[in-house]
């Protein structure tokens, strides 16, 4: 499906982040409508290194990209000897997904470096090749502010948080001094779909209750979950706001959300319908001091300028990616097995 008339046959695209999972549905939706494109994915593939809350510190993976065809570069954002490989391309587009995206990193050194740091590498980048750049910003950027959450009003509560703030200033000061550039950032608010199990611990309760409970396992839930709200959006409208803002009418930073805000009782009771399940929620205290209990995305600025109009309810989404979820289970239930 093409979300607008932008024909990227003939373009060299990059997508820093390609084996993640919002860059890697963004590789393939390049290489299924648009074959005669010329896909780069730069990445930092995972290893055994985590970061001090013990997550990994790259969720990137080599099975995100089975079936790709395009060129693939395994590099670090932090190394210049990486990026120096990136010279041997003319880039039409950029899209920049890299990064430590783990909001509960408190390493504030290793956050900087490799969000903020490196951003200015890849503005120069776009500068160079006059390339069109759409980059991930966050609605992290807001912390636990009151819903709705809108652009011009941020307190970022984490280093990742603040990360994404900071990439958002410098943005906006290169646009002003570069005026001729496209330079678009979108704030993503609570994202699922295919592609995302490898993020581990940090994918979407989407994913997370779906798998307990193909294991017969009650679905586990903070305390007063219905009362914990979220504005849940499905990958393929994420991936449909990255292409509308290769065209905006002004540059800026844009909330990408459904703009809707649901439960994460929500959540289990769409998947225990679909599932065909009626498993008692096993609900446990909150371990968390500060939380953030409502998040819903102010798309006004969205709409006007990227005309960006989500289409993909919470039940659409969930019903959609059923199969996937069991593919994924029975991989897990596989290799237990072995």
């Amino acid at each position: 499906m093409k979300y607008n008339n932008l024909n990227f046959n003939g373009k060299t695209i990059l997508i820093t982040g390609g084996s993640g999972f919002i860059g890697s549905n963004l590789a393939f939706y390049f290489q299924n409508n648009f074959p005669e494109s010329n896909i780069v994915i730069f990445d930092c593939f995972r290893t055994k290194e985590v970061l001090d809350n013990g997550n990994l510190k790259s969720f990137g993976h080599y099975l995100n990209l089975i079936d790709f065809k395009g060129h693939i570069i395994c590099g670090d954002l932090n190394k210049k000897d990486d990026l120096e490989a990136l010279n041997n391309f003319s880039f039409d587009y950029i899209f920049h997904h890299a990064a430590i995206s783990d909001t509960r990193v408190k390493d504030q050194d290793i956050i900087l470096r490799t969000n903020l740091n490196s951003f200015y590498d890849v503005l120069e980048l776009a500068k160079r090749n006059r390339s069109i750049l759409v980059y991930a910003s966050s609605a992290a950027v807001y912390g636990s502010l009151d819903s709705p959450q809108c652009i011009g009003n941020e307190k970022p509560d984490s280093p990742y948080g603040f990360s994404k703030y900071m990439m958002d200033q410098v943005a906006g000061n290169f646009s002003k001094k570069h005026s001729k550039m496209t330079i678009v950032g979108l704030r993503f608010f609570n994202v699922y779909g295919p592609n995302e199990f490898f993020k581990e611990t940090t994918s979407s309760m989407v994913i997370q209750l779906g798998i307990q409970l193909l294991a017969g396992k009650s679905p586990r839930l903070f305390e007063n979950s219905d009362r914990i709200f979220r504005d849940f959006i499905h990958i393929d409208d994420v991936v449909k706001a990255n292409i509308l803002a290769c065209s905006p009418k002004k540059n800026g930073v844009f909330n990408v959300g459904l703009g809707k805000s649901r439960s994460f009782k929500d959540i289990s009771d769409i998947l225990q319908s679909e599932l065909g399940t009626n498993l008692e929620v096993d609900y446990f205290p909150n371990p968390y001091n500060s939380y953030q209990m409502n998040t819903l995305a102010d798309l006004t600025q969205s709409k006007e300028s990227l005309g960006f109009d989500p289409k993909i309810s919470l039940e659409e989404g969930i019903k959609s990616y059923v199969p996937e979820i069991k593919r994924i289970y029975n991989l897990i239930k596989d290799d237990q097995s072995k």
